[in-house]
């Protein structure tokens, strides 16, 4: 599968779109950051 036909989301932290990942595959609608760092500063997430 091309990448451009895999699922993207983007991460509420840096703004940038991330795609589906095989290891996320049982839990794709529950991720919602594209790294583990983004992950750990989510208490910085800004609400627009």
């Amino acid at each position: 599968m091309k990448k451009a036909d895999l699922p993207s989301k983007v991460c509420p932290i840096c703004k940038r779109p991330f795609f589906w990942r095989k290891k996320w595959e049982k839990n794709w609608d529950e991720v919602k950051y594209c790294s583990e760092k983004c992950r750990r500063n989510k208490w910085n997430e800004k609400s627009d």
